[in-house]
């Protein structure tokens, strides 16, 4: 028997990078699994066709994180086709960097209601649909604990928010035996962060490891967090950056 066989499984923004192999690694050790996407209808489509030609359980439904009603509409898709979830994984995230004195007021509300309200609503929703033995992970940022250059303002400031929601809801849900836990990765190599981007070198020397990190390996650790292994890991921030905070 896999490690997660028979358990229900929703990704948010899973359709590429860390959230793509999160859905990977989740369907492989036996999940049935959900994810979300906006506009990566292609990539979406691949995603479910590839597992699926594996024997795996997995399906993908449109939900734009940005929009409150489209986040709980993922939820009650989820619900209503599995009846129930065992295992939430917020990791839809958005980055806007540039100067300080060049956000604009749109800047703040999308990165916001990106990066932390729909971990706030989606969790709630979820939690209505979760017993004893269920799992809230949260995909946060090393750059809430360290910002090591310019531009990052906004984005560390919604991460940032995740850790104190992190610690509150573990003391909320603890009597219910549910965990939650914040994995805050540092630099990895995907589409949104690339290894051979024109930022990579500045990000690279502050690495004790000096290398970026593979979408892999944060879905290793998402995966022994969802896992029978971790019960008595909760209201954690695990950061897994290659030293960079170090």
């Amino acid at each position: 028997m896999k490690r997660l066989e028979n358990k229900i499984a929703l990704v948010t923004g899973g359709s590429r990078g860390m959230g793509a192999a999160i859905v990977k690694r989740l369907a492989g050790e036996g999940a049935t699994v959900v994810f979300t996407y906006v506009k990566g209808v292609e990539a979406a489509n691949a995603l479910v066709a590839e597992l699926t030609t594996k024997g795996q359980q997995v399906s993908a439904v449109a939900a734009d994180s940005a929009d409150p009603q489209a986040v709980v509409a993922s939820v009650d898709h989820t619900v209503k086709a599995h009846g129930r979830i065992d295992i939430l994984v917020n990791n839809a995230g958005v980055a806007v960097m540039k100067p300080f004195g060049d956000y604009t007021l749109e800047d703040y509300e999308y990165t916001m209601s990106v990066n932390t309200r729909a971990v706030f609503v989606g969790t709630q929703a979820a939690l209505k649909h979760m017993t004893k033995g269920g799992r809230i992970i949260t995909i946060g940022s090393c750059m809430a604990d360290r910002v090591v250059g310019p531009y990052g303002t906004l984005y560390s400031m919604s991460k940032s928010a995740l850790t104190a929601f992190n610690k509150g809801l573990a003391r909320d849900l603890g009597a219910q035996g549910i965990t939650t836990n914040l994995v805050q990765p540092g630099p990895v190599d995907t589409d949104m962060n690339p290894a051979d981007g024109p930022h990579s070198d500045f990000q690279r020397q502050h690495i004790a490891l000096g290398h970026y990190g593979q979408d892999t390996d944060v879905a290793d650790l998402v995966s022994f967090l969802a896992g029978p292994e971790s019960g008595y890991i909760n209201g954690s921030a695990l950061t897994i950056d290659g030293g960079l905070n170090a």
